[in-house]
């Protein structure tokens, strides 16, 4: 499609003359996310509140037009890319935060908002919102939704769809909705705010959100332990995540990054080591430091080195150091790495990280892994050159083999980055036929005419 005059007149009318850019050159900007794609959209607006954004979709409704909601492109799937053309809604303006209500440990916000604005709001109130992804200085709360983000405090406080009471929302016909409650119970209908939460933009412009708080710890601990290979790493979080101590925190790093990294950390890395955990534990000040040795106890299996309990807020800045830089180290190395995110259940863990060992073997190809240990939630990276066609060809190979042997151990292909375009085609490998049916039927009651973010999330219907 393109913008013909008559439809940008209509545009503007619609969403206001200061919030729609056409320009090529402004428009190209909104066209990406860090999935490295990028697509040139016909149109970008700016949004500024629920009704503009309801008028909006009415009118691409009614002209059938694709309309992809966007916050800051932090995204890693290429779910916001405008692959159909259209137009980008970006959020960056619906930054408000509308309500604090300390009381019920309730804030109402604006997709726009960043993750780390809403930590920093909650933090005056003395809470913290559990969501707390790598990109949170930079990533919205509307992406966050989007995704189902997570991060390291998932494995005891959940991910987006748990820390979220209700939502504010248009759907594809332009039809406002208002899902879920206020109160932290209600079981009134079906449970509309977790469907609309992970689903990418493609059912319905979410436009508001109300976030449930968790008070903040009153203190925290935080354990390294080592280990001589990764299978005994992953043994160790199986101990872990067995015994009744829940780790606000459970970060595993393999020995491949562990050599990466020692010229980016300032913590003491031991020589020859296989793997690392990174372990935080809080709660309450008192009994804090007999909670961790329990966790301390349980890291200590077969194949450890080390465990150390950081005695001071220096020495905890100096252990987090080494799992902060592995993303500039990464970067330096290989630039143009192969992200994925995958996840199984914590006893296959051993299984998962041997598995992936081998892969690396066979297709010669240098694979770093670390994570969210404590939900089974690993980042493989393949530091391949994609300017080497060999490399790229024995990447899908082993990709295809990485999703099959995930989906083995009663995985899932993603675990908190999303599906997007990057992994829309493998979907049908988890979900049988009727489901997927039913998942489009319930795609084309939300969004009749298919312009919400179309082409993502669920793969084509077959014929």
């Amino acid at each position: 499609m393109s913008i013909d005059p008559a439809f940008r007149k209509r545009l503007i009318q619609a969403s206001g003359a200061d919030n729609v850019l056409t320009e090529p050159s402004d428009c190209w900007p909104y066209g990406y996310d860090n999935s490295r794609r990028q697509a040139l959209p016909e149109a970008v607006v700016m949004a500024t509140d629920h009704a503009q954004i309801q008028r909006l979709v009415e009118l691409c409704h009614q002209e059938k037009i694709p309309l992809i909601a966007r916050g800051r492109g932090t995204g890693t799937t290429g779910a916001t890319v405008p692959v159909h053309g259209g137009i980008v809604l970006s959020m960056e303006r619906m930054t408000r935060l509308i309500k604090m209500d300390p009381a019920n440990r309730v804030m109402v916000v604006e997709p726009g908002i960043t993750n780390q604005q809403v930590q920093d709001a909650a933090k005056e109130h003395g809470f913290f919102w559990s969501p707390d992804p790598t990109s949170a200085a930079f990533c919205t709360v509307g992406g966050n939704l989007a995704y189902n983000s997570a991060g390291p405090r998932t494995v005891k406080y959940g991910a987006t769809r748990d820390n979220v009471l209700g939502l504010r929302a248009v759907t594809g016909e332009g039809r406002e909705i208002r899902t879920g409650v206020y109160t932290t119970k209600g079981v009134v209908g079906y449970d509309l705010t977790r469907l609309l939460i992970g689903s990418e933009g493609t059912l319905a412009v979410i436009t508001e959100a109300t976030l449930k708080l968790t008070p903040l710890p009153e203190a925290k601990l935080t354990l390294q332990a080592v280990y001589r290979d990764i299978g005994s790493a992953a043994a160790a979080v199986s101990a872990i995540m067995a015994q009744p101590v829940i780790p606000c925190a459970l970060e595993f790093i393999d020995g491949q990054a562990i050599e990466m990294i020692r010229n980016y950390s300032q913590a003491e890395l031991p020589e020859g080591a296989g793997a690392m955990l990174m372990i935080e534990v809080d709660g309450l000040e008192a009994g804090l430091e007999q909670a961790a040795e329990r966790v301390a106890a349980a890291a200590r299996t077969a194949g450890v080195i080390d465990v150390t309990l950081a005695q001071s807020e220096a020495e905890v800045q100096r252990l987090w150091q080494t799992r902060k830089a592995l993303s500039p180290a990464l970067r330096n190395i290989a630039p143009k790495k192969i992200n994925e995110d995958v996840v199984v259940p914590v006893s296959e863990m051993p299984a998962l990280i041997g598995g992936l060992e081998q892969l690396a073997q066979k297709y010669a190809i240098t694979i770093v892994n670390f994570g969210h240990a404590g939900n089974g939630n690993i980042h493989v990276n393949l530091l391949i050159d994609p300017d080497d066609p060999q490399q790229m060809e024995n990447a899908d190979h082993c990709l295809d083999e990485v999703f099959t042997l995930v989906l083995r151990l009663n995985g899932s292909i993603s675990g908190e980055h999303g599906v997007g375009l990057e992994k829309r085609d493998f979907v049908a490998r988890e979900i049988d036929a009727a489901t997927l049916e039913l998942m489009r039927r319930i795609k084309a009651q939300f969004d009749p005419h298919n312009i919400l973010n179309p082409g993502k999330t669920l793969p084509p219907a077959p014929g």
